[in-house]
C-alpha cells in the first residue's frame, strides 16, 4: 500500500466513478493537482484485475448486478434484495428500495447497461410546465454542449437523426462518435407491429409510437476519425496491446453486470486519461467525515479510513487537504457522508427527495422465434411517451425492449427448464422441444416510470446501524405515490395493446415473479428498481429550498461541491448517466475557473474537445 499523502492538493475528490474520473481528467489537463479517494478496491484498472472480476462473475450462481464484484465488508454495497446474506440498506419501507450500486474503482459504471439518453428540454421545467416536481436552475441549452462532451468521452453509439424527438435537437453536422448499435431481431419484429400505434397524450392529442435504437455507451463502428477505447491496460504499451480487445461490441449478453471484452464504457477508461504527474488515486480509503471551519463554513479536510485487508476492520485514520473539495461518491453515499459529518444543509433537504425509475415489467410469448438471450441486454426502446401535457396528472415513461427474454422478471431461461421438469414433468426430447419452443419466443418490456421528488423518500443515518469499519449504513425510507401508480396503470394498458398488436400471449404474472408487486385500483403490477438513484442533494437557485447551485457547489460551504445524480431536482425518464457526466464536465469548468485555470467557453458542436 502506498504511503499517505502529506501535502495539500488543488482538488480533493471523494469517489472514483463517473464524476470523479471526469474531474480527474479535466482538472489535471488544466494543470491542477488532484487527489481521488476511493472506498473500494482498485481492481478494474488493470487487465488482469478485470479478468478476475470476469472469473468471479462466471462462477457466481446468481448473476446479479454485483455478482462480479466480491463483497467488501470495509466498503459494503447493496445487492439485489433477497440475494445478499445481509442487506447493506436499512429499509424502512413502505416499499423496498430495489436498486443497487457498486463501491469500487470505476463505481457503478462497472455494471451499468450503457444507456446514454439525454434529458428532454421539458424535463428541466416540470414545475413551470406541468405543476409538479421542481424546476432545474439550468436548461437543456445550458447543458447541450456538455452533453456533446460527455457523448464523446463515453463513446456513444447512436444516430442523431433518430434521436431528434420531443424537443431534443442536434446541430446540422453533429454526429455521435459511433454509429448506432444494430437493432436486434426482436427490435425489428416489434417495430413491425408497434410502429405507428397511437396512445392517449392528454391535451397534446394522440402520441404516435416508434421503436428506435437506444444511444449506448458501447463501441460499434466509429464515425470519422473517432478512435474507440477498448480494454484498459496500464502496463507500458499495454493500452496499445489491449485496445484491439473491446473495440467493437461482440454481442455478449452480460452487459449488466460486466462486458467480457470491455467494449462497454466504464469510468476507469476516463480515469486512466488523467495526467499521472498530477493525479493521485488512493483506493481502500473510506471517507468518514467532512471537516468544516465553524466560523466560515469552509471545508478544511476530508477524514478517511485506510484499510489493507477488506476482511479485517483494522484501519488507520488520515486527513486529505485541498483548496477545493468534491464529494462524488453516489447519491446515497454522498448524503450519508454529509449527514455523518453533521452537515444537514440550511434547507433541511440533505438526503431527501430520493428518486429512482420504478420499472413496470411485462412479458410475453411471441408467435414466432424472436432471438432472445443474446446480444446487449437492450438495443432499442420506445421513447415517444417520455413527454407531453399528460405529465400534469401521471408519470411519463420510456419503454425498454429487453433482449434478455424473461431473465429479469422470471429468471428465464433457467425457470423455463425448472417449471418444465418440476411442474410439467417433461424430460428427454419433449423437454428439449418445449424449452426450445418457449425460450426462443420469450420477450419482455420494461416501462421506466418518472418519479417526482418527495421529501419523505429519504436517506438517513442511525448510530445503531454501522458496518465493519464503524461507518454508518444507509437508512432508507421509500414509497411510490399515486402519480407513479397512475403512470403504471397507463403503461400496463399500453403493454396489453402491444401484445394484442403483436399477436403475442401476455404471460405477465406479478404473483409468480420474483420482483416486487404493488396494487393500485384493483390491479397488481410487477415492478423493480432501475438502479437510477437521484435527488439527495438537489440543485436550485435558493439555499432555502435546495442544497447545491447549478455548478453543484454546496450553498453552505463555498469550497465544497456535491456532484452526481443526487443533484438532480427531477430526472424525467432518461437513464441519468449521460446527464451526470455532462454536469461533471460543467462542474470541472467551474472548479478550474475557481482555481485560476484557463477554461474555454463550451460551444455546441465541440463535442470532440476535451
Amino acid at each position: 500500500m502506498s504511503p499517505e499523502p502529506d501535502e495539500a492538493y488543488d482538488v480533493v475528490v471523494v469517489g472514483a466513478g463517473m464524476v470523479g474520473s471526469v474531474l480527474a481528467k479535466q482538472l489535471t489537463g488544466r494543470g491542477l493537482r488532484v487527489l481521488v479517494l476511493e472506498a473500494g478496491v482498485a481492481q478494474a484498472d488493470s487487465y488482469a484485475g478485470y479478468l478476475g472480476y470476469l472469473d468471479t462473475f462466471y462462477r457466481a450462481l446468481a448473476k446479479t448486478p454485483e455478482s462480479p464484484y466480491p463483497l467488501n465488508p470495509d466498503a459494503p454495497q447493496p445487492d439485489v434484495v433477497g440475494v445478499a446474506p445481509e442487506s447493506y440498506f436499512v429499509q424502512l419501507g413502505p416499499q423496498p428500495f430495489r436498486s443497487t450500486y457498486a463501491r469500487a474503482l470505476g463505481g457503478t459504471m462497472l455494471h451499468w447497461m450503457g444507456t446514454c439518453l439525454r434529458m428532454l428540454p421539458e424535463d428541466f421545467q416540470a414545475r413551470t410546465r406541468f405543476g409538479v416536481g421542481r424546476d432545474w436552475p439550468l436548461g437543456y441549452d445550458d447543458l447541450r454542449p456538455y452533453y456533446e462532451q460527455a457523448e464523446y468521452e463515453i463513446g456513444v453509439s447512436a444516430d442523431a437523426g433518430e434521436q431528434a424527438y420531443l424537443g431534443v435537437e442536434f446541430g446540422a453536422d453533429y454526429e455521435f462518435p459511433m454509429k448506432r448499435i444494430p437493432p436486434s431481431h426482436l427490435d425489428r419484429t416489434l417495430a413491425a407491429g408497434i410502429d405507428g400505434m397511437t396512445i392517449d397524450g392528454g391535451a397534446d392529442g394522440p402520441i404516435t409510437l416508434q421503436v428506435r435504437s437506444t444511444p449506448a455507451g458501447r463501441n460499434s463502428m466509429p464515425n470519422g476519425d473517432y478512435v474507440p477505447i477498448g480494454a484498459v491496460d496500464p502496463r507500458p504499451h499495454g493500452q496499445d496491446l489491449a485496445r484491439t480487445l473491446g473495440q467493437r461490441c461482440a454481442g455478449n449478453s452480460s452487459c449488466t453486470p460486466i462486458c467480457p471484452i470491455q467494449a462497454k464504457y466504464n469510468a476507469v477508461k476516463t480515469l486512466m486519461k488523467a495526467d499521472p504527474r498530477l493525479v493521485r488515486v488512493l483506493a481502500q480509503a473510506v471517507a468518514s467525515r467532512v471537516l468544516v471551519d465553524p466560523q466560515s463554513g469552509a471545508v478544511t479536510g476530508i477524514e478517511y479510513k485506510r484499510y489493507e485487508d477488506p476482511e479485517s476492520p483494522r484501519h488507520t485514520v488520515h486527513t486529505a487537504r485541498g483548496t477545493r473539495y468534491v464529494i462524488a461518491c453516489h447519491a446515497v453515499e454522498t448524503a450519508k457522508l454529509m449527514l455523518a459529518s453533521g452537515l444537514r444543509s440550511r434547507s433541511g433537504l440533505m438526503g431527501r427527495n430520493l428518486m429512482d425509475h420504478p420499472v413496470l415489467l411485462t412479458w410475453g410469448i411471441a408467435p414466432d422465434p424472436v432471438g432472445p438471450y443474446r446480444g446487449p441486454v437492450s438495443t432499442s426502446g420506445i421513447e415517444d411517451a417520455r413527454g407531453g401535457a399528460f405529465r400534469a396528472d401521471r408519470a411519463a415513461f420510456r419503454v425498454e425492449i429487453g433482449n434478455d427474454g424473461w431473465s429479469w422478471p422470471m429468471g428465464g431461461p433457467d425457470s423455463t427448464v425448472h417449471d418444465a421438469v418440476h411442474v410439467g414433468n417433461l424430460f428427454g426430447r419433449r423437454l428439449r422441444d418445449h424449452v426450445r419452443h418457449e425460450g426462443l419466443r420469450q420477450f419482455r418490456f420494461g416501462f421506466l416510470m418518472e418519479q417526482m421528488p418527495d421529501a419523505a423518500n429519504a436517506v438517513s443515518i442511525d448510530p445503531q446501524f454501522r458496518d465493519q469499519l464503524g461507518s454508518f449504513r444507509p437508512v432508507i425510507r421509500y414509497d411510490l405515490d399515486d402519480y407513479v401508480l397512475r403512470g403504471m396503470e397507463e403503461a400496463r394498458a399500453v403493454a396489453s395493446r402491444f401484445f394484442q398488436r403483436l399477436g403475442a400471449a401476455d404471460r405477465t404474472d406479478p404473483a409468480g415473479s420474483f420482483v416486487q408487486t404493488i396494487g393500485f385500483r384493483g390491479q397488481q403490477f410487477a415492478w423493480d428498481g432501475a438502479g437510477h438513484f437521484a435527488g439527495t442533494h438537489v440543485m436550485g437557485t435558493d439555499p432555502a429550498t435546495s442544497v447545491v447551485d447549478a455548478d453543484q457547489r454546496c450553498w453552505d460551504h463555498p469550497n465544497l461541491f456535491l456532484a452526481g445524480p443526487g443533484s438532480h431536482p427531477t430526472m424525467g425518464t432518461g437513464n441519468p448517466t449521460l446527464t451526470v457526466a455532462a454536469l461533471a464536465f460543467r462542474t470541472a469548468d467551474a472548479l478550474a475557473r475557481d482555481l485560476g485555470a484557463t477554461v474555454p467557453a463550451p460551444a455546441t458542436g465541440a463535442g470532440k474537445a476535451a
